[in-house]
């Protein structure tokens, strides 16, 4: 089990084999849920697509009749 202390301006450092089971990288959002147990469930914030939006550059441009081509091979699996 890992400890951490909280600092005077309410900080903690989040201990490394946690901050490596979790997959937390520097910039991470957590969410903390307060059970009703007095526990505290603390996550990673997933991300929606909405949230990814220009994460992938690219300079191919595809129409929709293409992507609507695309989606219809995935599902017939062709893909």
């Amino acid at each position: 089990m890992s400890t951490a202390t909280v600092t005077s301006k309410g900080q903690v450092t989040i201990p490394k084999d946690v901050r490596d089971a979790l997959n937390l990288k520097k910039g991470t959002e957590l969410t903390f849920v307060v059970q009703q147990d007095g526990s505290v469930l603390v996550r990673p914030k997933t991300r929606s697509l909405r949230d990814m939006m220009g994460m992938l550059k690219t300079d191919r441009h595809v129409t929709v009749e293409e992507m609507n081509e695309i989606i219809a091979r995935g599902w017939a699996g062709l893909l």
